[in-house]
């Protein structure tokens, strides 16, 4: 990736960075806080290729040394904090990577730039060794921190940080990357604009995925057979969506995309304005079997579930209480 001009969206937060540069009012700690995938470790790491641009004119260049170097992934004043548990990020990680490594003055570059990826698996303990660091830090050291979830920082930090949201990007933007860059058809890239909500990185995976349409065709088979299942083929449903449990994400979110067109359509009887428009005989029955309240009611357990899971509470318990509350609301 070259510069910021290859973001799609995120134009304030970009200003806000250039002007820093401009003015020489760069922060010594920033937090981006967006939900995975919107695109913060991009504009992090053009930020950080930007400060440390050798080069002329607009930064980063891609041209100079120490562009290469970024893009090689070798650049000695880029560190990005890496950590061993994956739910984790200890005291030691923080320690070792940034606080102990602060007192070592860049090698070829103005900065020092430290990049802390999903900042929320941070442990108390590593915030409170971070936040040493962020209190004073030495004048070439920027720490960028990463998190989809800012409300899990310690106050003491978020006071110390310029707070950069990351918001959704327009899906007309999304649409139009995904059938210029990736190529897709035009009903294709409707249906990852509808899942991904603004979130690029999400809407590229899906359109990328060849999982996606397995998982689609199995949460649509699902939707338009449940009244006719037993107990016994519900749970074999479930078993079946144990396959795809990495992505029980997007199953839950072909489901509620399902239903929000199914409450659309019993609404403005507007077949335009539906995603699943190759569905709509499906969809149209099931707007004359459902009320108002259990379309709702099924939208709200689609969400609980999203919360259960999240929460780590049994799957396959989750998933069988949603698809009998699926079943009951047809």
């Amino acid at each position: 990736m070259k510069g910021f001009e290859e973001i799609i969206g995120h134009k304030d937060v970009i200003e806000h960075l250039q002007n820093a540069m401009k003015l020489n009012k760069v922060s010594h700690a920033y937090i981006l806080n967006g939900e995975k995938g919107s695109g913060k470790k991009a504009v992090a790491r053009i930020f950080a290729r930007a400060l440390q641009c050798e080069g002329e004119g607009v930064k980063p260049c891609g041209e100079c040394h120490s562009c290469h170097q970024a893009e090689n992934g070798n650049h000695p004043d880029l560190i990005e904090v890496t950590h061993d548990k994956p739910n984790s990020i200890s005291v030691e990680d923080i320690r070792d990577q940034v606080v102990n490594d602060v007192c070592v003055r860049p090698y070829s570059s103005p900065w020092k730039i430290y990049i802390i990826d999903e900042a929320e698996k941070m442990t108390v303990q590593a915030q409170n060794a971070l936040l040493k660091t962020i209190e004073e830090p030495p004048a070439y050291v920027v720490i960028l921190i990463l998190t989809a979830n800012a409300s899990a920082m310690l106050p003491t930090i978020l006071s110390r940080c310029v707070m950069l949201n990351i918001k959704p990007v327009p899906n007309e933007q999304v649409r139009r990357f995904l059938m210029e860059h990736v190529q897709v058809p035009d009903y294709q890239a409707d249906i990852c604009v509808a899942f991904a909500q603004g979130n690029i990185g999400k809407a590229i995976r899906l359109a990328t995925s060849d999982h996606f349409s397995e998982i689609k065709a199995a949460a649509i088979h699902l939707v338009t057979h449940v009244k006719e299942m037993d107990v016994s083929e519900i749970a074999a449903s479930v078993k079946a969506v144990t396959e795809f449990k990495v992505e029980v994400r997007d199953y839950l979110d072909i489901l509620a995309v399902w239903y929000r067109d199914v409450l659309y359509f019993k609404a403005t009887n507007d077949a335009n304005g539906i995603i699943f428009k190759e569905h709509l005989r499906a969809i149209q029955q099931q707007t004359r079997r459902m009320s108002y309240e259990g379309v709702e009611s099924v939208l709200e357990g689609i969400q609980r579930a999203k919360t259960r899971l999240a929460a780590n509470v049994n799957f396959e318990l989750t998933m069988e209480l949603l698809f009998l509350l699926i079943k009951e609301n047809q």
